[in-house]
Parts: structure tokens; sequence; C-alpha cells
């Protein structure tokens, strides 16, 4: 047994860093993305100008930005579910090594 991939059929700026995000069964999520905006990919969606540069991939349908940072629809889709693992993973990325000298 299959089931369909959510697919996000447009998005919508709540605040800098929120997105209301559409998908093509109805479902609405509201994002904020900013606890896991962390990392090369991620971190420079930190900067809301940035972050507003995201578009609908039109073959993956799910958001992306001209760096490459995408997110899987199935984890916009159920982002409450995914959330804390998302942090965990972004906080380690934060908290690489110590650049300065000892």
């Amino acid at each position: 047994m299959t089931h369909p991939l959510p697919r996000v059929s447009s998005f919508s700026v709540v605040s800098d860093f929120t997105l209301k995000v559409r998908f093509e069964d109805g479902f609405e999520q509201v994002i904020d993305f900013l606890p896991v905006l962390a990392g090369e990919l991620f971190g420079p969606l930190r900067d809301p100008h940035y972050l507003r540069r995201v578009a609908i991939d039109p073959v993956a349908q799910t958001l992306v930005w001209p760096n490459g940072a995408d997110f899987d629809p199935e984890t916009l889709h159920d982002w409450p579910l995914h959330i804390e693992g998302l942090k965990s993973i972004a906080q380690s990325w934060s908290n690489g090594p110590d650049p300065s000298p000892s």
C-alpha cells in the first residue's frame, strides 16, 4: 500500500521566519523555520530577505531556496511531528568545532 506524497501548492509569508504552507490536499501548516536555520545549507535562511526568496520546485513540489536548501514535503506537511528532531540536528550544526584558538 502506498500513500501519496504531499505536494506544496502555495505559501504565504506570515512573518520574518514563518510561512503558511498550503498543500494540494487542502491542508495548511504554519511553520516557524527559525529554530532549524543553522549550518551551511540552512544558515543563510536566517536572513529574512533570503528566506523570502523561497519558491515551489515545479518537480518536487516542495519549498526550495536559491542555494539548494529545501525541505521534504512530507516533513513540511507533518511539521509538528518532526520539529524536535530537526531542532536537535540544527543545534548539532551550530555546535560544530570551536574555531577560536585555545
